[in-house]
């Protein structure tokens, strides 16, 4: 309940600054904006409060599915809609200068954000929580403890955000060229992602114990389980790093004065 009631609060607060900031930019702040936005928490709201949430509990691909939703689709949807001024132009004027204020003004924490957004910062967080959480001890103690299962979605959702964040960089931070060191960000990702995925495709037994316990009504075994969530997780996380990285690639051979700019 509570998820489903925080995700629709933060929907509101959106389309309201939305809404307000559009009287003066509304060619910033088109349809596709908000329509991105409203996606990405949908997004968080399958992984996090459908029937799914339920389904990861009994079946490891159900699992990888929620990590895919949170790593790789919520992130960037969110980022495009640049957040930030329309979920502060969206909040009561009182609690934006007294509560947010502060925060926004203080320089140290101006500092820490520009070094999380850095990327090699970014990219270290989201690989290391990634691989971190998917140590089969933590895997399964997080499974196990509903409140550490939450965080671990936190942790990912959290980190990916940070990792999408120096391709994006939502207004109203400074437009940047992106130059071919997006590349090996982006492929390096990859390659976590596929080793991973590998290792748990071509395991010969099951690597998370927590399962072997536990029935599910779909009636598929743990193995094979384990290669279907392994199989999603290396397809599709490829696909969202590396088609990327190849439009960026064709947008940097193209002759021209100019660099392609951030993912927008």
């Amino acid at each position: 309940m509570f998820p489903t009631a925080a995700i629709l609060l933060v929907a509101i607060v959106y389309l309201r600054g939305w809404l307000l900031i559009r009287e003066t930019r509304r060619a910033q702040f088109t349809g596709w904006r908000l329509g991105s936005f409203l996606i990405g928490l949908f997004t968080i709201w399958i992984a996090v409060a459908s029937p799914l949430d339920a389904f990861a509990d009994a079946l490891l691909s159900a699992h990888m599915v929620e990590h895919l939703l949170l790593m790789s689709f919520a992130p960037p949807l969110l980022l495009l809609g640049l957040p930030i001024v329309p979920l502060l132009r969206g909040l009561p004027r009182s609690a934006t200068r007294n509560i947010c204020g502060p925060f926004i003004r203080s320089r140290r924490l101006r500092q820490l954000g520009h070094w999380l957004t850095t990327p090699l910062v970014a990219w270290l967080a989201m690989n290391l929580m990634f691989l971190g959480w998917h140590v089969p001890a933590a895997y399964d103690f997080a499974l196990e403890h509903e409140h550490w299962h939450q965080t671990e979605h936190l942790c990912f959702l959290g980190t990916s955000l940070l990792f999408w964040w120096p391709l994006i960089r939502p207004w109203p931070m400074r437009t940047i060229a992106l130059g071919w060191f997006i590349l090996p960000y982006l492929v390096l990702a990859d390659f976590v992602n596929t080793v991973l995925s590998a290792f748990l495709a071509f395991c010969d037994r099951p690597v998370y114990l927590y399962y072997l316990g536990r029935s599910n009504a779909f009636h598929i075994s743990p193995m094979a389980d384990q290669r279907a969530g392994a199989a999603a997780m290396w397809v599709i996380g490829s696909i969202v790093f590396l088609v990327p990285a190849v439009l960026i690639t064709i947008q940097l051979l193209q002759p021209g004065p100019g660099a392609p700019e951030q993912i927008a």
